[in-house]
């Protein structure tokens, strides 16, 4: 389990180009779909937690995935694997940076590389948006963190922050509500009037 582990968070790593955000659909892929060790809902919970904690997002997001699967061990499992082929890559940069820094090939190979990865991070927020029932009522709550963030130069820490303290106000004020299968069973475990009656003569 560990060296699959190992090997699938290393196989996220070496395709993660743009940043962490771009190792989500990957993440999704290999860690949801194929293997299916977390659900969608629970990868979501989980990138908004690595979201929250300091440190770099595509580590968090690892360790937060590997402690659940095999605690301490999986924890430092798919941090390695997801921080090893950065290492190297860059490693072999900063030894041939000097080689090919003006080389067109390779400025090219970069201008096509950062369209697609605004691709990888747009895809990922549609399919969070889905698996966070973002609907009429609720669709405002992201645009205007979003616009904070962009126009504002708010912190994403104090939207956190502010988004994590209204939802625990509403979870607290707003009525529970039964879930309908439990209404239905409520609902066929009512015998019609007078049936007993006719039962019982």
């Amino acid at each position: 389990m560990l060296y699959e582990l190992i090997k699938t968070f290393f196989k996220i790593g070496i395709f993660t180009l743009g940043g962490g955000y771009a190792m989500i659909p990957l993440i999704e892929e290999e860690v949801v779909n194929r293997h299916r060790w977390v659900s969608k809902e629970e990868l979501l919970d989980l990138i908004a937690i690595a979201q929250s904690c300091p440190g770099v997002f595509a580590i968090n997001i690892a360790i937060f995935v590997g402690y659940k699967l095999r605690k301490l061990r999986g924890a430092l499992a798919t941090a390695f694997g997801t921080a090893l082929p950065s290492f190297l890559i860059i490693l072999a940069i900063a030894i041939f940076f000097a080689a090919f820094k003006d080389n067109p090939v390779i400025a090219a190979l970069f201008r096509g590389i950062r369209p697609a990865v605004v691709a990888l991070i747009a895809v990922p927020t549609f399919r969070m948006a889905q698996s966070a029932k973002i609907g009429w009522t609720n669709f405002w709550i992201p645009v205007v963190s979003a616009l904070l963030i962009w126009l504002l130069g708010v912190s994403p820490i104090y939207i956190i922050i502010v988004a994590g303290i209204g939802g625990y106000i509403y979870g607290m004020a707003a009525p529970p509500s039964s879930p309908e299968g439990d209404t239905n069973v409520r609902k066929s475990n009512v015998a019609p009037l007078g049936a007993e009656g006719g039962a019982e003569s």
